[in-house]
């Protein structure tokens, strides 16, 4: 339902930041996405044998007598499950010239049959005990790592077992049979195809000015085409047999078990492991070379503009010590200055760049990043380099304050006393991918008090002299290499990018202003709201509060995570007060609204006024309201109310936000339609609702006829009128709770009757069904291409039984496409197979099938989408099909019961619904009580040729355009 908004939110991330950090953009390559037991000996590879840093003393730390490791951690959130990592130490650095995509490819085989689990069972093996294909159970190859993943719903004998022979199988077992292989190839191509993007593209050509000559810049996980069509099954075995062997494997378990019992488990299944061939050796990963000041541009059509400074050198190989933790801290704090003042020049009027930032970073042990990132609008690449260099050299000139070091200083501890204070909660994934990093990145894993102690033995006494001391050597070393990413040519080329960037370099710059201290002016809404009426709703544990105001307030008290509260607010009428024949900008408000800050203070200030606090804000239009978030703990609930309370009743909506996503909106379009999942989003979002303009993502010609104004004003009226309803979920007591509110929105006067929906406005419409597909075209290469089928179903308005139905037979039709469009005929890489139905319009949800392919494969795709859904149709599916598919939902769902977030969500409902408590009860009960004979009946009920609504996406680029 927000399908246009949820595009628009994530095309505005790149405003922030326009190429992501080195590391994280190159590493993954998915397949869908202490004590010690063994003594430790000098050359033992655990961080802490060279460290003076205390390892988390509640993780068992052991090493077999084969060389494997492991680190296994107890963690009871959520209760009941557990996270697996298996570690192997290779990647893509390891390969031959003649291997070049292998070990990404030898991922992928290893789900592809072992000695002892046949092709095809392993997946469903694991989806028997409800683990779902690319959520639970995943992979991922990057440069230095291959890692198995493997969330398990339950840690009983019988679901751990499993899980740890097939994680055995998998590396010690892998068949790589040649028939396999050859199948897989296609699948390979298509994830490739699918990777190819804009994006990637401007990742290569950084690659390729920072580290020419070494390894890292010709390595990419994905490789290369024609060796992944082309390489023979002995190429598998020899990679498999150099690199898969226990020395350099590290298992880890994070979850809610007995760790003795997990050891023993994990030591049966693995101690028996012994390589079969000798070690592969280390890669040669080259030694960073003298640089000169050098220029690059890219021109690439759709991606973002921006700009980047960079300065290499040597990477540090020092072991992870307190001496070098500190002067990481010391560089930390320095650059967070740096990247707060820019911020702020973005957020000013006619900012010389959208967004941009600064970091430090080693890229697999080949070179150390120092960088300075700047995103523009096309054609505006000098101011931003100008700003962009000054900023840089301003902070090594004159460094920072003392009263901005404080400023970073005490949002830091205040992040880190959080995480002390909530360690007991933390979640289990979050805890195994924390470890997985410690020991891919050689560090120390330390509890958060540890983390805490560190960071205050570090900055008591710390002054702004010695950061600024430690902030120099960032911005040293070969550069300054600068690229340009842009999808339009510069005039002068490179040259004219050198001399804008050399005379820049001598303009003189001056030390920053410091910045008027203020107060919180939100304090004080009024006399405090009386409570009317207060029950409690025991079937969910919450409790319903009434003000004399009208302001209704549902809380539930929660054991899920300490010191976390979320809390909505929702108001107004959302789309139901929205045109439905013309868009709106309110369609924008999501990206501003807490941009403009509040009428007293502007975001910047509001963040300088709130130092050391912690609170967020953020703000929705939702199809039936007006929603604002946010986030806190139990010491800062009185100040985050007032936060979100001050946003309702005097919002900053300032022009400079609006203005700057009004000009980089041209950008979004561009970056949308340049791959066929955006612009099948773009375009798709208005058609699927019949021309509801509200559903629509707006047009070029729509942004530019709105002011800040039109925004205002509908914003201003839509949050001003109707009842409010707050939920909060988590770390709080009712009393707290209610106090919390009255002080706030308890406090503001009385609001009239629910508001009346305007007639029409509550309906929407699933398109009439297509003959032959839309055509829709994206600007990418010729070679990418996206199909697309949905049917009209049902919604969730008031009873959710059918729509939790519907659902499941979506699972079903997933299973099915992937074994036959990816698996069978290697169509795409990622099919994908789901249902949506709306708790506003009645009657309207959908099913839909989607893959992105080639354009030659588009025939084939929608033939075999006709095939599967006609034989579940004709026959009924099969008790274990079935479990394969609802269990791993059941499964999901209960772990998202036992976060916050989850029954926050939930609440929603109950505030304007009450009876959505019985819907709320029911959900699991629903879904385990459908039959093999429901699925057929809903199959023959919606899945029906006469109603389906298809589409393609292609380029529209000609075919020699195609890279």
């Amino acid at each position: 339902m927000r399908s246009a908004r949820l595009l628009l939110l994530a095309a505005s991330s790149t405003l922030v930041l326009s190429l992501v950090a080195l590391p994280a953009a190159a590493e993954a390559q998915t397949r869908g996405n202490a004590s010690s037991t063994a003594a430790s000996a000098p050359s033992d590879p655990w961080a802490q044998i060279a460290s003076d840093i205390p390892v988390d003393s509640q993780v068992r730390i052991g090493q077999m007598a084969n060389g494997m490791r492991y680190a296994i951690l107890r963690n009871a959130t959520p209760p009941g499950q557990a996270s697996l990592r298996l570690r192997i130490d290779a990647g893509s650095l390891m390969e031959n010239d003649d291997q070049l995509g292998l070990a990404h490819f030898m991922e992928h085989m290893a789900f592809n049959g072992t000695t002892n689990i046949p092709e095809n069972d392993l997946l469903r093996i694991l989806e028997r005990l409800g683990l779902a294909f690319g959520a639970d159970t995943n992979a991922a190859t990057g440069f230095d790592q291959t890692f198995y993943q493997l969330e398990l719903p339950r840690t009983n004998d019988e679901t751990v077992d499993t899980a740890l022979h097939i994680m055995r199988e998998q590396v010690s077992e892998a068949l790589m049979a040649a028939d396999a292989v050859e199948s897989e190839r296609g699948v390979i191509v298509g994830e490739e195809r699918l990777r190819n993007t804009p994006g990637l593209r401007s990742l290569k050509a950084q690659l390729a000015l920072l580290a020419p000559g070494q390894r890292v810049s010709h390595r990419l996980p994905i490789g290369d085409l024609d060796i992944i069509r082309t390489a023979p099954r002995e190429r598998f075995v020899e990679f498999y047999d150099a690199y898969y062997r226990p020395s350099r494997a590290t298992m880890i378990a994070v979850g809610d078990f007995d760790v003795d019992v997990m050891e023993a488990k994990i030591r049966g299944a693995f101690e028996s492991w012994q390589p079969r061939a000798a070690d592969g050796p280390e890669p040669d990963l080259g030694t960073v070379a003298p640089r000169q000041a050098e220029t690059r541009i890219l021109v690439e059509p759709g991606i973002q503009s921006s700009i980047q400074l960079n300065w290499i050198k040597a990477p540090d190989t020092d072991p992870d010590t307190v001496s070098e933790r500190r002067e990481t801290l010391l560089r930390t704090l320095g650059l967070a200055v740096l990247n707060r003042r820019m911020g702020e020049i973005a957020r000013g009027d006619n900012p010389p760049f959208l967004g941009g930032g600064a970091d430090q970073s080693t890229l697999v042990d080949s070179l150390e990043i120092g960088s300075v990132r700047a995103a523009f609008n096309p054609g505006g690449w000098k101011p931003a380099l100008e700003s962009l260099e000054q900023e840089q050299r301003r902070l090594v000139q004159f460094g920072v304050s003392e009263a901005e070091l404080q400023r970073e200083i005490a949002d830091s501890r205040v992040a880190l006393e959080n995480a002390a204070a909530s360690a007991d909660t933390r979640r289990t994934p979050a805890l195994a991918m924390a470890l997985l990093s410690a020991v891919n990145d050689n560090t120390v894993f330390t509890s958060p008090q540890t983390d805490l102690d560190l960071f205050n033995a570090t900055v008591d006494g710390l002054t702004a002299a010695q950061v600024n001391e430690a902030i120099k050597p960032v911005f040293r070393g070969g550069g300054p290499l600068a690229l340009v990413v842009t999808p339009v040519e510069i005039e002068g080329g490179e040259a004219a990018v050198t001399a804008a960037l050399e005379a820049s370099r001598l303009v003189p710059v001056t030390a920053p202003a410091a910045q008027a201290q203020m107060a919180w002016p939100y304090a004080d809404f009024g006399l405090a709201g009386a409570v009317q009426s207060r029950h409690e709703i025991a079937a969910i544990g919450a409790t319903e509060v009434t003000f004399t105001n009208g302001v209704r307030l549902i809380v539930k008290p929660t054991t899920f995570r300490d010191e976390q509260i979320l809390v909505g607010v929702n108001t107004g009428l959302g789309d139901l007060g929205l045109p439905a024949d013309r868009s709106d900008p309110q369609s924008l408000a999501p990206l501003i609204f807490t941009q403009g800050g509040l009428g007293k203070l502007t975001a910047d200030e509001l963040s300088r006024v709130l130092n050391g606090r912690i609170y967020s804000a953020n703000f929705a239009v939702d199809g039936d309201s007006y929603r604002l978030t946010g986030g806190t703990r139990p010491q800062d609930l009185t100040l985050e109310m007032q936060i979100l309370a001050a946003y309702l009743t005097d919002p900053g909506l300032r022009a400079a936000p609006f203005q700057q996503i009004k000009t980089f909106f041209p950008q979004i379009l561009a970056q949308q339609s340049a791959t066929p999942g955006g612009a099948f989003q773009l375009q798709a979002s208005g058609l699927l609702a019949s021309g509801d303009r509200r559903q629509a993502f707006p047009t070029a010609e729509d942004v530019a006829g709105w002011s800040n104004e039109d925004l205002r004003t509908g914003i201003t009226h839509g949050l001003s009128t109707g009842p409010i309803d707050v939920v909060m979920v988590g770390d709080v007591t009712v009393d707290d709770a209610i106090a919390a509110v009255a002080a706030t929105f308890g406090a503001l006067p009385a609001r009239g009757p629910d508001l009346a929906v305007a007639p029409g406005a509550d309906q929407l419409h699933f398109p009439a069904a297509t003959p032959s597909p839309v055509q829709l075209f994206h600007t990418g290469p010729v070679e990418q291409a996206l199909g697309y089928i949905a049917w009209p179903t049902t919604d969730q308005v008031d009873d959710r039984t059918e729509a939790r139905q519907v659902s499941i037979l979506a699972e079903v039709l997933k299973l099915r496409v992937l074994e036959e469009v990816r698996e069978r005929q290697a169509l795409a890489y990622s099919p994908n197979a789901g249902a949506s139905a709306s708790d506003v319009f009645p009657g309207y949800g959908s099913i839909s099938v989607t893959a992105q392919t080639t354009p030659e494969s588009l025939p084939a795709f929608f033939a075999a989408i006709d095939l599967i859904v006609a034989s579940l149709r004709d026959t009924p599916v099969t008790e274990d099909e079935l479990n394969r598919a609802r269990l791993p939902v059941i499964e999901s769902l209960r772990r998202r019961q036992a976060g916050n977030e989850y029954w926050l969500g939930e609440l929603t409902a109950v505030a304007t619904n009450p009876e959505a408590v019985d819907q709320t009860l029911t959900a699991i009960s629903d879904m385990e009580a459908i039959t093999p004979a429901d699925i057929q009946r809903l199959a023959r009920q919606y899945l029906t040729g006469d109603t389906a609504w298809k589409a393609t996406v292609t380029s529209s680029a000609p075919a020699t355009a195609a890279p």
